[in-house]
């Protein structure tokens, strides 16, 4: 996928100004000033922070898609005695939100052509943004699992006849009508990938499945303490963007 943190944020920082309770604004133009006293010019928190995902209905997915995904994503990251799988993650969620935000629609990158194929190291260099290529991709993978298992939907199928469809798109072996198969499961792969491991405050990763996994602090404020002791085991639960240790549906 794609970039870990896909939320558009403004450039302004908070670190700007800071400590100061008045600015001195200069117009380039005007070659006038003005004085700010009382107060900065703006409210906090005004910046455009990411905005925390809350289990619900989907978002970009249908019923029929967001069940595929899940099924996949469950493939790609099975559960097992290590922990949560893609599913319970929260991977489809994550995707869901990212397809319907501004990744999914390729805000902020040039899409005019000439599309040409490039070479593996330039990336992906088509027309259509992510949003459009996992809705062809899995109408055309729907499409593909009716035709070949007797009318069945993708999660219907057995672990073993799962696994055998999601091999065959990473081989490129099945011919998706619409979107080159291998490009699409890469794709898909790498924003499970990101779901996984991203800050729960995206919508995957739930309950720091994925930084427990590996042992990762998450965002927490300060711990240089630990840099330099080799070989032990960090003892704090990780931290998200929120300050939270955890991620539950229910709330």
């Amino acid at each position: 996928m794609s970039d870990m943190n896909r939320s558009p944020l403004n450039s302004l920082t908070r670190r700007i100004f800071l400590g100061s309770t008045a600015a001195l604004l200069i117009s380039a133009t005007t070659a006038r000033a003005r004085t700010i006293s009382g107060g900065l010019p703006w409210s906090p928190g005004s910046a455009s922070p990411p905005q925390q995902v809350r289990v619900g209905q989907w978002v970009f997915f249908t019923a029929d898609e967001a069940l595929l995904i899940e099924a996949a994503v469950d493939r790609l990251i099975p559960p097992d005695e290590l922990g949560a799988g893609g599913k319970e993650a929260g991977c489809a969620v994550f995707i869901d939100r990212q397809l319907a935000g501004p990744y999914g629609s390729s805000d902020g990158l040039y899409e005019k052509p000439p599309f040409l194929p490039g070479i593996p190291t330039q990336g992906y260099q088509g027309a259509d943004a992510p949003a459009t290529i996992y809705r062809k991709a899995l109408a055309d993978i729907a499409d593909h699992v009716r035709s070949n298992f007797g009318g069945k939907a993708f999660g219907q199928l057995s672990y073993a006849d799962q696994d055998n469809v999601l091999s065959e798109l990473e081989k490129g072996t099945i011919a998706l009508k619409n979107t080159p198969s291998a490009a699409f499961f890469a794709l898909f792969l790498q924003n499970s990938m990101e779901g996984f491991f991203a800050d729960p405050i995206y919508g995957g990763n739930r309950d720091m499945a994925g930084w427990k996994l590996v042992g990762f602090p998450g965002a927490r404020y300060d711990y240089r303490d630990w840099i330099e002791r080799h070989g032990e085991s960090y003892p704090l639960p990780p931290v998200s963007i929120m300050g939270r240790s955890d991620w539950h549906a229910e709330e």
